[in-house]
């Protein structure tokens, strides 16, 4: 199967930024979407307004019951599943110095224990289907640390390690990661720092916006069979970082 019309693909952080614009953009072109999110008013909404080719969820990533479950209703909704988009994250940046543990452990359990939990959903279905598709949403921190991002980094650091095993343990599974530059999205708002909530406001002049990296996430999954686009980093023409 090529192109996108017609596949089930699953897609988490889907009520907002780059979630809510790759089902838009999936949707229109012929997609079959489970989306999934911790803000169900903003899934129904979605999906009434794109129609009954869109159905949802509400899906904590942090939580592996409630990521199978999800992972079940679509297979359940749908009949079967082509593609997961792993897209949730958080990205609450401060200096180490800082010690913000919660803030850290947030991180790590959204941004890396998210991803694989969404993996360990699908995987056996892939796996007895012999064919599927793992879209992993990193980051251009995947590729760079700078100040006050260490530990942002460093999960993203891991989803693009996380994504190439994939590929390499399965070779009938598609694994592609997707690395986002400066986005203009909800990410970042629950930033405690005032001193890195202005650098942000200030690394967000030169903004992708969220369609960009829809667009990217549907060229790697409109690929036909045998073809694995790995890794696609999609930054800002003006982008210094």
């Amino acid at each position: 199967m090529s192109g996108v019309k017609d596949k089930v693909v699953l897609i988490s952080g889907a009520s907002s930024g780059i979630g809510e614009a790759t089902v838009r953009e999936l949707a229109a072109a012929g997609a079959n979407l489970f989306i999934g999110a911790r803000r169900g008013d903003r899934l129904k909404a979605l999906a009434a307004e794109l129609g009954e080719t869109v159905a949802w969820s509400e899906l904590d990533v942090t939580d592996e019951a409630s990521f199978d479950a999800f992972v079940a209703a679509a297979e359940a909704r749908f009949g079967r599943i082509d593609a997961l988009v792993n897209n949730a994250g958080v990205m609450p940046l401060s200096p180490l110095a800082a010690l913000k543990r919660d803030e850290w452990k947030r991180m790590i359990d959204v941004n890396i224990h998210g991803v694989l939990n969404g993996i360990a959903a699908v995987l056996p279905r892939f796996v007895a289907q012999k064919g599927g598709h793992v879209v992993n949403v990193a980051s251009v921190g995947a590729h760079l640390v700078l100040p006050t991002a260490a530990v942002y980094c460093g999960t993203k650091y891991a989803v693009w390690a996380i994504t190439e095993g994939l590929r390499q343990e399965h070779d009938e599974i598609r694994s592609t990661i997707i690395s986002p530059g400066v986005t203009a999205t909800e990410l970042g708002d629950d930033i405690s720092d005032p001193q890195v909530a202005a650098a942000l406001k200030e690394w967000r002049q030169k903004s992708l916006t969220p369609d960009a990296i829809a667009r990217a996430i549907r060229y790697a999954l409109e690929q036909p069979e045998g073809v694995d686009i790995n890794e696609v980093i999609v930054r800002p023409t003006a982008a210094n970082m």
